[in-house]
């Protein structure tokens, strides 16, 4: 008879395996960020072989997954360009006066990023009243996620900032490893898509004498959620819509997402209608098949869903705020937070995203062919034991040179913006 199908150990094949399984675990994990990418499409075929490994742009994350063998260390991005053009009326001429169709791309680098850690030795085992072995990779594995989700945070908010604890995977800008571990430059927020809290309202970022333009009053309320979304309704190209899937009401009622830090959100959650925020989350839940980004600590106030991030981006009393002073221009320029926050109050920043803010790039390891991958390697003759874990990726914010429609040019984040307001803080800096 026959051997039933089945990989042995030690088998090439079994590597592929317990990679595919690595990365769907990473994919899959209840995270804020894991729940704003959407699916794969399944388009016809000529639609599938342009973005055929790449996901909705619907969502504020685009993933893009390159598992071609030698094809670099770049991935390439597609997205059209905004599209204006006016009816031809009546009976006169059509033919021959369409306008064109842009598509621009843009590549997002990629690096291999691992996380070893040391299972000891036979003694080691012998002595202590656990498996290094068994918590060795669920340790690795909540390493190499926390160091993705801050990642992303870092480039959506053009800035890493300066809070700083045990819990943070990716080290200050001023480490010498920053660069490298951030894979693609991290960018400032570009001239129209940043902006600053101002008693109950939000205004474009504004510099006082080298100062950020900001007072301690000026925190995250009903009020400057309003004015954020009056504010998308006013300017030109504003971040698209996010479109959930199954979204019954995604046209009727755009939504965006506002992602705050604790701080911020403790603020905004002293509203006395905070509770009727979140009954208005999970009412728009149930239009939305009950979307995993409903989950959690979130509410929704004029169009904006409002959620939690697990870390701030955070500037303290003295520290640089980097922004673009020109909207044809990506150099970056410094002001610093007010002295006068002293060590009671700080800087955070606020994201509000849309369609397409962040695109994050996977490419093909060596090691079965997979983005992630894991790895275990015993040495000293068998008697000690290190666990790996892996993968190639990458993150950039989506920015665009974008035509105006009267011949002027702005650089813009696609799908996010910036915006700063005061907190309070509890102790000094971390």
């Amino acid at each position: 008879m026959a051997d039933k199908t089945h990989i042995p150990a030690g088998s090439p094949n079994a590597q592929f395996v317990q990679a595919a399984g690595l990365f769907a675990q990473s994919m899959q994990r209840n995270s804020t960020l894991n729940r704003m990418v959407g699916p794969f499409p399944k388009g016809e075929a000529g639609v599938a072989d342009t973005v055929k490994r790449q996901t909705s742009t619907d969502m504020p994350i685009v993933r893009s997954m390159d598992l071609q063998r030698g094809a670099g260390d770049e991935v390439e991005f597609h997205f059209v360009q905004p599209f204006g053009a006016y009816p031809i009326m009546g009976s006169r001429m059509a033919e021959g006066r369409g306008s064109g169709i842009s598509l621009d791309k843009m590549r997002v680098r990629v690096n291999q990023a691992r996380v070893p850690v040391d299972l000891g030795d036979a003694m080691t085992d012998l002595r202590s009243p656990v498996r290094f072995r068994q918590i060795g990779r669920p340790v690795a594995q909540s390493v190499m996620d926390s160091y993705q989700d801050q990642a992303m945070y870092t480039h959506l908010a053009g800035a890493r900032g300066f809070h700083n604890n045990i819990e943070w995977r990716l080290p200050l800008a001023a480490h010498a490893d920053f660069a490298e571990m951030a894979v693609n430059p991290v960018k400032a927020p570009t001239k129209n898509r940043h902006f600053i809290a101002d008693g109950g309202s939000v205004i474009p970022f504004k510099v006082n004498a080298g100062e950020v333009d900001l007072q301690t009053t000026d925190v995250l309320d009903m009020n400057t959620v309003d004015s954020i979304r009056t504010l998308i309704e006013s300017i030109a190209l504003p971040p698209p819509a996010v479109k959930l899937p199954g979204d019954k009401v995604s046209e009727d009622s755009p939504l965006r997402l506002l992602l705050v830090s604790p701080a911020q959100y403790h603020a905004f959650a002293q509203s006395p209608n905070f509770r009727q925020f979140q009954a208005n989350a999970l009412a728009r839940a149930s239009k939305a098949e009950n979307h995993p980004l409903f989950l959690g600590e979130v509410g929704l106030w004029n169009g904006v869903l409002i959620a939690k991030m697990p870390k701030p981006i955070r500037f303290y009393a003295g520290d640089e705020i980097r922004y673009c002073d020109a909207y044809d221009s990506e150099t970056e320029s410094v002001a610093k937070v007010p002295a006068a926050f002293g060590e009671t109050h700080a800087v955070d920043r606020a994201l509000l995203l849309g369609g397409q803010a962040l695109a994050q790039a996977f490419a093909a390891s060596i090691h079965g062919g997979m983005p992630y991958f894991w790895k275990e390697k015993t040495f000293d003759h068998d008697d000690k034991m290190e666990l790996l874990i892996g993968a190639v990726q990458g993150f950039a914010k989506i920015r665009w040179l974008i035509d105006q429609g009267d011949g002027s040019r702005h650089y813009t984040d696609h799908g996010v913006m910036a915006i700063d307001t005061a907190v309070k803080i509890i102790g000094k800096r971390q």
